[in-house]
């Protein structure tokens, strides 16, 4: 079993990405909004990696079928391409990642937050070029911006390189493995599989998790206002789907390898891997999670990402999820 949150600590949350991901296309073509009413299938956006196993397993295992809802997974590459399809309606759910959401609510003022599915601080992982021997050394840093970036400033902080002394080179998770094999960057930090890819093609290894420097990520299930005050049994029913599906990963993670490598043709015993590291499960959001937030909007406030503070009390639905009464 991974880390599991506690009440009061500092922690980030993914999906990844940024929540966490990166190829930067749909999958499945998504379309403008024809559920908000309950017409239509429930598009809910995904990423491509084994972070959404729970997802994966509950679509190919007939799941959201059973519970009687007409579920779409459209998957997208890079976790805010997520949350703009939600904000412009072309899906009514997503998981993502706390960093990513909440960098977009501003401009998105409708997203809420409903709970989370996953927590880790076992899965970003420290990548640095083969002879690059150790933080000091780093001159320029591959960042994905969101998840990916404000994990890598912590890394650089908690290791005492000051603000500015690295260069940061925006790209896609993708892009990263050559990027490092070119020696354009000396190091990275990304959720699976991306440092896998670079130890595996042997110019880079693994010097660090983000939980060695007290840096976790939760994933949120995030939909819209108005979606959810249209659909508030069917949320609801995704949501205790979802939970039944992240229950079922860990208990089997080998099904949800072969649900996974179905849906995003991921490595089964990279799945199984990332099994070990990811915490699944469905949890209600609390005070402590908004004291999480608000430390992610201070670090956007700091980066210019931000300019003013969001209502992170309307976008956190605290309490929202129900368990299925048995």
């Amino acid at each position: 079993m991974a880390w599991r949150s506690r009440p009061g600590k500092v922690v980030l949350a993914v999906l990844a990405v940024a929540l966490a991901v990166a190829l930067g296309a749909c999958t499945r073509p998504a379309t403008r909004d024809t559920a908000t009413n309950g017409n239509g299938p429930i598009r809910v956006a995904v990423g491509i990696d084994a972070s959404f196993a729970a997802f994966f397993l509950a679509d190919q295992e007939g799941m959201f079928r059973d519970a009687g809802l007409d579920v779409e997974l459209v998957q997208f590459g890079r976790g805010g391409e997520a949350v703009d399809a939600l904000a412009s309606g072309q899906v009514q759910l997503a998981g993502s990642s706390d960093t990513t959401t909440i960098s977009q609510l501003r401009q998105n003022p409708s997203l809420r937050a409903m709970f989370a599915y996953e927590a880790s601080g076992d899965y970003i992982k420290v990548v640095l070029r083969n002879g690059i021997a150790g933080p000091a050394d780093i001159r320029k840093a591959g960042v994905v911006p969101g998840l990916g970036q404000i994990s890598t400033d912590k890394y650089l902080r908690a290791n005492g390189v000051p603000a500015g002394a690295v260069e940061m080179i925006s790209a896609t998770p993708s892009d990263m493995p050559a990027l490092l094999a070119r020696g354009d960057i000396d190091g990275y930090v990304l959720w699976e599989p991306w440092p896998s890819t670079a130890v595996a093609q042997g110019t880079g290894r693994v010097v660090a998790v983000t939980g060695d420097y007290d840096w976790f990520y939760h994933h949120w299930a995030i939909s819209t206002q108005p979606w959810l005050t249209a659909n508030p049994e069917q949320a609801q029913q995704f949501a205790q789907v979802l939970a039944a599906a992240s229950a079922r990963v860990e208990q089997d993670p080998a099904l949800a390898a072969a649900a996974t490598r179905a849906a995003v043709n991921v490595d089964e015993e990279q799945t199984v891997a990332a099994v070990g590291e990811i915490d699944f499960g469905v949890t209600n959001l609390g005070a402590g999670d908004v004291e999480s937030a608000q430390t992610i909007v201070d670090f956007y406030q700091d980066i210019g990402v931000l300019s003013e503070q969001p209502d992170l009390r309307s976008a956190m639905l605290l309490d929202w999820y129900k368990e299925e009464k048995k």
